[in-house]
């Protein structure tokens, strides 16, 4: 009966045991708490929420099919690695389909762009001032999907956001973490200005080749992991 009386009095009354757990483990790799190649053990899982391994399972069932993990035969269920590759396919995909988004946000007659845009960019410079990693990650993806939405095309945002779900911005923060904030910060306000001051005829062509430099920076050095994502990952996982 004592646990019966804990459990209403609990603000997550209502939610399923299996959504509480793959809410769980969102929040801990959003967060980086959980990384690439990370083993998650379901028993212990099980055992730091409170549930039967039922409800882990289903859990983990629907983040692989989200693709934030994968579960190897005889091995076990691991946070996703992801290649080099595979990140550079995203990049160039991101580019051409954000530089879209750029010009149907400049045509855009219902909104204010540059106010949209300079608002999004003061949250990410007082995000750098502070030297918060975590508050500058958050207002990096709203500066993009300030871009995204204010294209004013559904279909446009909705593919966006699934190919640059939180799972890869989190990798790509765990390179770029390695170039200084300021660093950062003077790149993202230099790409609003070009966002704003380019010809129209000329901007899509301009984006794609921001994010070909971007991509330069970022990720064409050794790994931000250091057993981070050969092109056959899952042979190299670990086995305990």
């Amino acid at each position: 009966m004592e646990t019966s009386k804990t459990h209403s009095a609990n603000p997550e009354r209502g939610v399923s045991a299996s959504k509480r757990v793959e809410a769980h483990l969102r929040k801990a790799i959003h967060a980086g708490k959980l990384r690439p190649r990370q083993r998650i053990i379901e028993e212990d899982l099980a055992r730091e929420l409170k549930v039967s391994r039922g409800p882990v399972r289903e859990a983990l069932l629907r983040l692989e099919r989200d693709g934030l993990v994968v579960t190897t035969s005889r091995r076990g269920t691991f946070i996703r690695d992801i290649s080099l590759a595979e990140i550079g396919v995203i990049f160039r995909m991101r580019a051409k389909l954000e530089s879209l988004c750029v010009r149907y946000m400049r045509e855009n007659p219902s909104i204010d762009a540059p106010d949209l845009l300079n608002k999004a960019l003061k949250k990410l410079k007082s995000a750098a001032a502070k030297n918060s990693e975590e508050h500058f990650f958050l207002a990096d993806m709203e500066l993009h999907r300030t871009i995204w939405k204010g294209a004013n095309q559904p279909l446009l945002y909705r593919t966006l956001d699934l190919l640059m779900n939180p799972y890869i911005f989190i990798i790509a923060r765990a390179y770029s973490s390695r170039i200084p904030l300021a660093t950062r910060r003077d790149s993202h306000e230099q790409y609003v200005r070009m966002l704003l001051k380019t010809p129209l005829d000329k901007i899509e062509g301009e984006v794609e080749r921001y994010f070909e430099g971007l991509y330069s920076r970022t990720f064409e050095q050794r790994s931000a992991f250091q057993d981070f994502a050969p092109d056959h990952w899952t042979s190299n996982f670990p086995t305990h």
